[in-house]
This record gives structure tokens, sequence and C-alpha cells, in this order.
């Protein structure tokens, strides 16, 4: 398989379409890291909470859309990451869906999302990373869960019910 080098990091070389559809694909990722982080940091219920939740939200849309094209046109290679996307994608709609009755929901939903899209990443780019070549390859698969659980434990656990609302 042809590769081009983009900053030390190999990127088949699968023709326009995917090279194109690959920049609209790290640009939507970018914007789902930044602004998943930023949601997350931010004051529950406060606009920037919600303004930065729905841009990752659209973002990774994008992602899994793009993601899915490419994984249609390397299909022998992606149908991992494309399980990866579909699960992400899945779990933050789950999550924005519940964000008014079930705010637990809301937070395992994203905070997962979140984990999956990470989980994603590092599957795929992680060995070609500085200083992560020298993990097993097992870590990029568990790592951003085992780093994003306990947080959301902790989120969960920090979030009183509103009165008048029943936890799940």
């Amino acid at each position: 398989m042809d590769e081009i080098d983009i900053g030390g990091i190999p990127v088949p070389d699968r023709g326009p379409l995917f090279l194109t559809v690959l920049a609209i694909h790290v640009a939507a990722g970018l914007t789902c890291a930044t602004c998943g982080a930023a949601a997350a940091l931010s004051r529950k219920g406060a606009a920037r909470h919600r303004r930065f939740g729905r841009i990752y939200l659209w973002a990774l849309g994008v992602v899994f859309a793009s993601m899915s094209v490419m994984s249609v046109i390397r299909r022998n290679h992606n149908a991992h990451l494309f399980v990866i996307g579909a699960a992400a994608f899945a779990l933050a709609m789950v999550g924005y869906l519940s964000r008014r009755r079930r705010p637990y929901l809301h937070i395992a939903g994203l905070g997962g999302s979140y984990a999956a899209l990470l989980t994603g990443f590092y599957v795929d780019k992680g060995p070609h990373l500085p200083g992560r070549d020298r993990l097993p390859a097992w870590t990029y698969w568990v790592l951003p869960s085992l780093i994003g659980l306990p947080v959301i434990a902790r989120a969960i656990g920090r979030r009183q019910p509103a009165e008048g609302v029943t936890s799940c």
C-alpha cells in the first residue's frame, strides 16, 4: 500500500477523495477533542457548556461521517475503527438525548463518547506518536477508558439530582 508521510505519521495514499475526507476528519477530530474537553471543564448548565457540547456533537457527526467514507475506501484496514466510531457516536447521541431527564446517563454517554473518540485516535495513530511508540499495543485500546472511567464516575458522584427528577 502506498503511504505518504505527514509530520512523521504515515498516512495511506488512497487518492484525492480519501485525502480530502481525511483532512475534514482531522479538523473535525481536533474540534471534538478541544470542545469536548471545554464542555467537560465548564460549569454544567452554563451557556459555555451547552455551546461547546453542541459543537462537540456536530463535529463528532462529521468525524463519524468522514470515518464511514474512509472505512468504505479502506474496508480491510478500518473495520475496527468504524466500530469504535459508531460506538462513540451512539454514546454521544444517548448522552445528548438524556441531558434533561437522566443527567447521569448524559454524563456517562458523552464521557464514554469522548473516551471512545480518543481510543480510536490512539489505536490508529498511537504507535506513530513520539514516546508512545514504546507502549504495548493493548494500551492504546484501554488507556482512554482507564483514565476516563474514574473521571466519569467522579462527575456522576458529584452530580446532585434536581428536585423532582429521578436518577437512573
